[in-house]
């Protein structure tokens, strides 16, 4: 069993999900636990910062996606939260394998260690309150019961599942019997509910201790507990990621925490919290967690409103202007608008099943592509040329490579470029050029300490990424 008070708390960091439902500003290669919504940090930072500051916890451990390993490393790094250790999961399986990993992780070396469950994409504005309700649970967590943590609802959401409070725990009156788990409801349902009292909404936040955790998936889905079992331990590391054998955790089910382990068994217990908290699962969500000014509006961006009411407007790239507008949302991105009733949040998915149904580009990523070595982004495009921005970070470079189909031009706008053309080396200074000819070897490096900044002028018969052969990388 842990120690006493306070326990050393291992936060683990759920980081890979979609958020399509905050399309089109999240994206498949960009999500929402990566975006800034409500500050200067996104909330995967947010979640970072809240768990660190959690009284014995420990660097985290953090489970996202390949796709996603290096943005998220960066943003851990700036935010000065380094995790212990990152699990790349090869596709993602939902929340009950994702969670296997970490709790085998921490049972190598101790099993009684508490482990803190948290998403990466939650606002929780109130850290003092998350703290008090992280530390009340510990004791029961502690003792084998595996907590969740239920929010009082202030309104009839249809996107959250609820939990029905039961009676106290006999050594921990402040941590009660989950009697019952409440999948997400229609909007009668959800009122009931709240007119009943006793129900609390689901945040999907846990804690338990490795040991509890694994003895109740292996009563209740022991064939999870194999498969991610067999596939953590055949991991490998590379960049300091650890990679779960990739075909083995392919062929687990792909099922959360609430469906394997939470709704079966007959541990689970709720804390009832009395801190704002949301999942930002729409954009009603975002609206109703972030400030609002005397019309009820909650605007970002360069934004003008003119008779427009409890609304929220976004404005990404140019200026956005609403007129005569009640209940709306509208987000604006450089490649794509969403204007929609505010009530209907839920209903972008038929949007998103349609962008992915005609496989638009527009749900996988945004104009701006992030890179482990910075970011691209296409500024023009036409018959045979293209123009980009690039965004070289400082000691970055790209991989050593070559093009069939296309020859480039670099103009370096800021910063510093060691260019290689066909075994040629060069540097680079503000407003100097270099060309690329179609067919020849070539690397672009940032030797300086400020970002490299420039223009990339391609022309030739096929523009597309796959026109790439890499020699080192």
């Amino acid at each position: 069993m842990p120690s006493d008070p306070p326990y050393p708390l291992h936060p683990v960091i759920l980081s890979g999900g979609s958020g399509t439902r905050l399309w089109p500003l999240s994206r498949a290669e960009h999500p929402k636990q990566l975006l800034a919504l409500s500050s200067d940090e996104t909330l995967l930072q947010a979640t970072a910062r809240r768990a660190a500051a959690l009284p014995n916890a420990q660097p985290a451990i953090v489970i996202t996606g390949e796709e996603h390993r290096f943005l998220v490393r960066d943003q851990l790094a700036t935010s000065g939260c380094a995790p212990a250790c990152m699990y790349l999961e090869p596709e993602g399986r939902n929340t009950a394998p994702a969670i296997t990993l970490a709790a085998l992780h921490l049972a190598a070396t101790d099993p009684d260690v508490l482990m803190l469950v948290l998403p990466a994409d939650h606002m929780i504005a109130d850290h003092t309150a998350f703290a008090v309700a992280v530390t009340t649970a510990q004791t029961a967590a502690s003792q084998g019961w595996l907590c969740t943590f239920g929010v009082s609802p202030s309104y009839p959401e249809t996107g959250y599942g609820y939990i029905h409070v039961g009676t106290p725990l006999p050594n921990a009156p402040q941590v009660s019997h989950v009697s019952r788990f409440v999948e997400k409801p229609d909007l009668p349902l959800a009122r009931r509910l709240i007119d009943e009292g006793g129900h609390l909404w689901n945040s999907g936040i846990f804690l338990f201790t490795a040991r509890a955790f694994l003895n109740e998936l292996r009563k209740h889905r022991p064939d999870i507990l194999a498969t991610a079992t067999a596939a953590w331990q055949g991991r490998t590391k590379d960049m300091g990621f650890l990679r779960p054998q990739g075909d083995i955790f392919r062929a687990c089910a792909n099922l959360s925490i609430d469906y394997a382990v939470m709704q079966a068994t007959a541990r689970a217990a709720v804390v009832a919290t009395d801190f704002s908290w949301s999942d930002v699962g729409s954009w009603d969500a975002v609206w109703r967690a972030t400030s609002k000014d005397a019309n009820n509006n909650s605007v970002s961006g360069d934004v003008i409103l003119a008779n427009t009411r409890n609304s929220y407007v976004r404005a990404e790239h140019r200026l956005v202007a609403v007129v005569g507008m009640d209940n709306v949302t509208v987000v604006e991105t450089a490649d794509a608008v969403l204007v929609m009733n505010k009530d209907r949040a839920q209903d972008i998915r038929a949007v998103v099943e349609q962008l992915r149904t005609s496989g638009r580009n527009e749900l996988i990523r945004q104009l701006r592509v992030h890179r482990p070595w910075g970011w691209y982004e296409s500024t023009d495009r036409g018959d045979r040329f293209q123009v980009k921005r690039i965004t070289v970070n400082p000691g970055k470079k790209l991989s050593l490579q070559m093009h069939h189909h296309r020859a480039e031009h670099w103009v370096v706008v800021s910063g510093t470029a060691l260019v290689t053309i066909d075994g040629m080396t060069q540097m680079l200074t503000e407003n100097q050029s270099a060309f690329v000819p179609l067919g020849l070897k070539h690397q672009l490096e940032n030797p300086g300490h400020i970002p490299l900044q420039l223009i990339e002028v391609q022309s030739g018969s096929y523009l597309g990424e796959d026109d790439i052969i890499r020699f080192e990388d």
